[in-house]
């Protein structure tokens, strides 16, 4: 339910507050807006009147944000960029059925980019809009309806559909893997290592596994899992890489598993959005969509995740 008409200026009102915030200056808003000085001046002055608040501090020529107008620019800049938002998604896709969905940058340009046509055809007039998120956000305040979540099952506020468990294998170049020699899991500590910020671990948790005894561990560190691939590629060092995301690069040649080992669990993959949203006619088809996808393959013997 909306607030009395009273607390809801207007948008003509908004847009020339948010305006001279931004610029800091009426005369750069009324230049932006195609208004006059003046016409920018009355408006705030009458968004003002209606709240009761003052929003600027007038100095001489110049204005300056009160502490108060300082907090409800933040707070208007936010929610005309939803009304913009929404507004592009209603015209790119006017019958309805848009999904807005962050993504990991490496699951998505891997995985899931190259299907997501086959979810589009089998979906006519729907619409899904990729948008790059690393870390957990606040659904209630985001134009985003769901994210690619990795890690453990905790979002607070939002409900999790389970996907898929992730393990990891070593792998580098075949020339790399020549040059050192590479066997099993104890050659690699004589290795460059590559090592990924996000976990910055796993190294040391592989060669546990592998009962392979270390003081330290050092290498190159990466903070995306795209350039760390194309340095493995590139014979930079070995890279502890998620199996089912490299499977191109194992079955062309260009990447080969650096020792024999069995794959590593490192964590799981989820479908995180709100609870009240889970029957969005959108985001219920993908959610479906995807978890028949893995499913496939996983069933599927060229695609077999962590084997």
């Amino acid at each position: 339910m909306l607030p009395p008409r009273r607390f809801l200026p207007s948008f003509s009102l908004l847009s020339a507050f948010e305006a001279a915030a931004r610029t800091g200056s009426v005369t750069a808003a009324a230049n932006e807006l195609g208004l006059t000085q003046s016409a920018v001046s009355r408006q705030i002055s009458a968004l003002e009147k209606q709240l009761g608040v003052a929003l600027f501090l007038r100095e001489r020529q110049t204005i300056r944000l009160t502490l108060a107008g300082d907090a409800y620019a933040r707070e208007v800049r936010e929610a005309l960029r939803r009304i913009s938002n929404a507004s592009l998604n209603l015209r790119a896709n006017p019958a309805g059925g848009t999904l807005n969905l962050a993504i990991l940058p490496f699951f998505g340009t891997r995985w899931l980019t190259p299907r997501i046509g086959k979810f589009l055809d089998q979906h006519p007039g729907m619409v899904v809009n990729l948008i790059t998120r690393l870390e957990p956000f606040d659904f209630r305040f985001d134009t985003l309806d769901a994210a690619i979540h990795f890690g453990q099952a905790r979002w607070p506020g939002a409900a999790l559909s389970f996907l898929m468990d992730e393990q990891t294998v070593p792998a580098c170049s075949p020339e790399f893997k020549a040059r050192h020699l590479l066997q099993v899991p104890a050659d690699l500590l004589h290795a460059p290592l590559l090592h990924l910020s996000t976990r910055p671990d796993a190294w040391e948790l592989w060669l546990r596994q592998n009962n392979v005894p270390f003081d330290t561990v050092h290498g190159m560190l990466f903070d995306q899992f795209t350039t760390m691939v194309e340095a493995a590629r590139s014979g930079l060092g070995a890279a502890l890489l998620p199996r089912f995301l490299i499977e191109r690069e194992l079955e062309e040649g260009q990447l080969v598993l650096a020792a024999d080992a069995e794959p590593m669990p490192t964590g799981q993959y989820y479908l995180a959005y709100l609870p009240d949203r889970a029957s969005y006619p959108p985001l219920a088809a993908f959610r479906d969509w995807i978890a028949r996808e893995i499913r496939s393959d996983m069933l599927a013997p060229a695609a077999s995740i962590g084997q």
